[in-house]
C-alpha cells in the first residue's frame, strides 16, 4: 500500500499517547508504520527533494497539527505528551477521526491556519480539495513559514543573552540600520536583564538615530503600558525622537495603545514579528528549496 495522508495519521498517534506516557517523534514513525503495515518500501519512499522520508514527513505535520491545536504538547525537544484537550477527544465516543477541519475548531489551530475570524460564528472551512494548485502551494508555504517561526523562537529562548544580542545586530544591519555590523555592535551590547539596550544609526551617516531596548522573555509572555512607558521615559530623557523595542513575548493591548499615542515615535516588535522579519531578511534560516511556477508566454506565440 501507499503511505496514507497526514491527516489519517492523527487520530492513531492521540490514541497512542493516551497512554500518558511521553514519547520520542522517531518512536511514532515506527508506531505508524505498524498500525498501517507499511511495507519496507513504503518506510523508505523519499520526498522529491531527496532529504526526508514520506513517512517521517507526514508523521511528523500530523504531530505538528495536534500540537497547535492543543490536543499534544511538548515536553522536551523531540519528546511529546498529550494533554487534558487531547484525553477529552478520546473519551469521546463518537469521535474516531480527526482531520484538519476538526481542528480548527480550536481556537490556537486557527491562529497557527492564519484563519481567525472577527467572530466565532464567522469561521470559514475550505476542503483542500476545491484549493486550486496555486493556492494550495501558498497555504501550505504560510504553514511551513508559521512552523518555522515557532521554531525560531524556541532555538531563541535556548540560546544565550549574548546570542540574542547578536542575533538583534544581525537582523538590523540586514535590515539597512545600525551601518555595518561592526558600528551596531559598537552601539549595542550593554547588556541587562537579559535584554540590549543602545543608540543605532538609522543610516550609514548616522544622521538620524534610533534608541534601541530588546528583551528576551517568555514567548508567551507579554509586555505591558509601564515598560513601555519607562521605555519613552529613557526616549524624552535622552532627547531622542525615535524608538524601538523588540521583544520575543507579546504586548498587552494597553502597551500597543500607549505606543501609538505618544508623541515619539515607537515601533514596537513581537515575537511573532521578529520571527517574520528573521524569516524574510534570512538571519538564522536558510534557503531549502525553492519552486518555480511558470505559465504560457502569450507574446512568443504571437504571429
Amino acid at each position: 500500500m501507499s503511505v496514507p495522508g497526514y491527516q489519517e495519521f492523527m487520530y492513531p498517534i492521540l490514541r497512542k499517547l493516551g497512554d500518558n506516557k511521553e514519547y520520542r517523534l522517531k518512536d511514532l514513525y515506527s508506531f505508524i508504520a505498524d498500525e498501517f503495515n507499511l511495507s519496507e518500501e513504503d518506510i523508505q519512499l523519499k520526498l522529491p527533494s531527496g532529504r526526508q522520508s514520506v513517512l517521517n514527513n507526514r508523521v511528523s505535520w500530523a504531530k505538528t497539527y495536534l500540537t497547535k491545536a492543543g490536543l499534544l504538547k511538548s515536553v522536551k525537544r523531540g519528546v511529546i505528551a498529550i494533554t487534558d484537550e487531547g484525553q477529552q477527544v478520546l473519551s469521546d465516543p463518537e469521535i474516531n477521526k480527526i482531520n484538519r477541519k476538526f481542528l480548527l475548531r480550536y481556537k490556537d489551530f486557527r491562529e497557527f491556519q492564519n484563519q481567525v475570524p472577527k467572530e466565532e460564528k464567522d469561521i470559514e472551512i475550505t476542503d483542500e480539495k476545491e484549493m486550486t494548485p496555486l493556492e494550495l502551494i501558498e497555504e501550505n508555504h504560510r504553514l511551513l513559514k508559521n512552523e518555522l517561526q515557532d521554531e525560531l523562537l524556541d532555538k531563541i529562548m535556548s540560546c544565550s543573552p549574548t546570542f540574542f544580542e547578536n542575533l538583534i545586530v544581525e537582523l538590523i544591519v540586514s535590515m539597512g540600520y545600525g551601518g555595518s555590523v561592526q558600528d551596531a555592535g559598537k552601539a549595542i551590547g550593554k547588556s541587562g536583564d537579559e535584554g540590549i539596550d543602545g543608540i543605532i544609526k538609522e543610516d550609514v551617516l548616522g544622521l538620524e538615530m534610533i534608541f534601541l531596548q530588546a528583551k528576551r522573555w517568555n514567548p508567551d509572555g507579554a509586555i505591558s503600558r509601564p515598560e513601555i512607558q519607562s521605555f519613552v521615559g529613557s526616549l524624552v530623557g535622552r532627547q531622542a525622537s525615535k524608538g524601538l523595542f523588540i521583544t520575543t513575548a507579546k504586548f498587552t493591548k494597553g502597551a500597543i495603545e500607549y505606543a501609538e499615542k505618544v508623541d515619539k515615535r515607537v515601533i514596537l516588535i513581537d515575537g511573532q514579528q521578529l520571527t517574520d522579519l528573521m524569516f524574510n531578511y534570512n538571519v538564522g534560516v536558510v534557503r531549502e528549496m525553492v519552486f518555480t511556477t511558470k505559465k504560457i508566454d502569450a507574446e512568443f506565440f504571437e504571429e
